[in-house]
């Protein structure tokens, strides 16, 4: 059976509550991966950019948000990603910032226009203390997304999103 009056609020209010797989504190709408959401009829097909386009989360992502809308009732729905334009850490909200710091994630600076990834890392503040005295210790965290620091004034260690 089809949920023929669904709107795409619903639909929108449903994928709030998707996390996103790596970092269960932030859904994949807060983290600006969602693109866009259509109702026609019976059907519902949403479209969504990957944080990265190797991202070993990708088929995660897209049956959670697929479950998600078919949790609203809806039987027909596509799930599409795209690459274009490409996801910027940009499109973070800001309340999903504050929660990623929260969790111990510094979360990226501004990615400004033209910039895909920058070679010098920006400012890092540790999400612990605050302080800016802290060192990278790699370039890759547990995700490509990432870079792993360690605080000299708090001496913890924690990860780090790069601006894309």
């Amino acid at each position: 059976m089809t949920a023929p009056h669904v709107t795409p609020g619903q639909v929108w209010a449903a994928l709030a509550a998707v996390p996103d797989p790596e970092i269960p504190v932030v859904s994949v709408t807060d983290m600006g991966m969602v693109r866009d959401v259509t109702v026609e009829h019976d059907r519902v097909t949403v479209t969504f950019t990957p944080t990265f386009s190797g991202c070993p989360a990708l088929h995660v992502i897209r049956e959670s948000i697929g479950d998600a809308v078919r949790a609203l009732g809806v039987q027909d729905v596509e799930v599409r990603s795209t690459l274009t334009p490409p996801w910027t850490t940009d499109w973070i909200k800001e309340d999903a910032r504050e929660r990623l710091r929260e969790y111990g994630i510094a979360p990226p600076a501004p990615a400004g226009e033209g910039v895909l990834i920058t070679l010098d890392p920006e400012p890092t503040r540790c999400p612990r203390c605050g302080s800016l005295n802290v060192r990278m210790t790699g370039s890759f965290g547990p995700t490509l997304c990432k870079r792993l620091y360690v605080c000299d004034a708090c001496k913890e260690p924690f990860e780090g999103f790069k601006s894309v």
